[in-house]
């Protein structure tokens, strides 16, 4: 599985919510390839989940592949509860 951790410019945030996704996956004992993008470039890379804020999640969202909104990038517990519909 390819999960995309998304931002403004595909460093920052979206470094610290890959680091909060790897945790979480790592939690629940599943493999999964974390990259980070920039928003402008992630609609186009090929990957089986997105997360990012609720604001680019909504632009992300064009039924291609599934798109998490995470409101707090550093809260693993959201990003646990999220996650787990995807990955079990």
């Amino acid at each position: 599985m390819k999960i995309l951790a998304v931002c403004g410019m595909g460093f920052g945030s979206s470094m610290m919510l890959k680091m909060t996704v790897e945790q979480v996956l790592k939690e629940l004992n599943h493999v999964a390839d974390v990259e980070t993008a920039d928003f402008s470039t992630a609609a186009s890379l090929p990957a089986d989940l997105i997360v990012t804020n609720a604001e680019f999640a909504k632009q992300l969202d064009d039924g291609s592949k599934p798109v998490i909104a995470i409101d707090n990038i550093a809260d693993s517990q959201e990003v646990k509860e999220k996650l787990i519909a995807y990955v079990g």
